[in-house]
């Protein structure tokens, strides 16, 4: 089974990924995105390139996905291992989506990462979302890259909105200005379900 973890930046996701990691009754592999590969490298230097090409970085993103399904999260599964991630494809979808909305390319650039992602991405079994508002997952991140601010990560939500509109069975939502013992268990049970 496959369990990711998505959410707007600042939500908590890494900080219950953690916890579940120390958390013997888990039993999971854990991984996240962007990886620490060579690939995930290039992705966090371009994160931090208020310059960098929208459609290159997407491709960027692209192969570190592609690297950790191959490297980790096939291999895990096929051993019938539970996988944890912190992030996954929604993340892709929703954050590139809203990277490539001033593109005059793409009608609907959510789509369009969707589409590049099809034939070969392994969809989760089960995604749990941490939904918080975008002016306080901006104040909880700090801003401190392009893709933590209050603006852009509103569109971020409205494309996440858009994911679970579209599968509401995969997504469980938790509401991520809770008590964080309250999310962490919330999260702890929707992983172990």
């Amino acid at each position: 089974m496959l369990v990711t973890l998505e959410g707007l930046d600042g939500s908590g996701k890494t900080t219950v990924w953690e916890r579940l990691r120390a958390d013997d009754a888990v039993g999971a592999t854990f991984t996240r995105e962007p990886t620490e590969s060579w690939y995930g490298e290039a992705v966090r230097r371009s994160i931090g390139d208020d310059g960098a090409d929208s459609l290159a970085e997407l491709f960027l993103y692209t192969a570190d996905h592609a690297a950790h399904l191959a490297d980790t999260i096939r291999p895990a599964l096929d051993r019938g291992a539970r996988v944890v991630s912190d992030r996954y494809s929604d993340s892709r979808y929703a954050y590139q989506g809203a990277t490539l909305a001033d593109s005059e390319h793409f009608d609907d650039p959510l789509a369009y990462v969707k589409r590049v992602h099809e034939p070969w991405t392994r969809p989760p079994d089960r995604t749990v979302y941490l939904d918080l508002d975008p002016e306080t997952a901006a104040r909880r991140s700090g801003a401190t890259n392009k893709f933590e601010t209050a603006d852009y990560l509103a569109e971020v939500q409205a494309n996440y909105e858009r994911l679970i509109d579209s599968d509401p069975d995969r997504f469980v939502r938790v509401d991520a200005t809770a008590a964080p013992d309250t999310v962490y268990e919330r999260v702890r049970d929707a992983v172990l379900d």
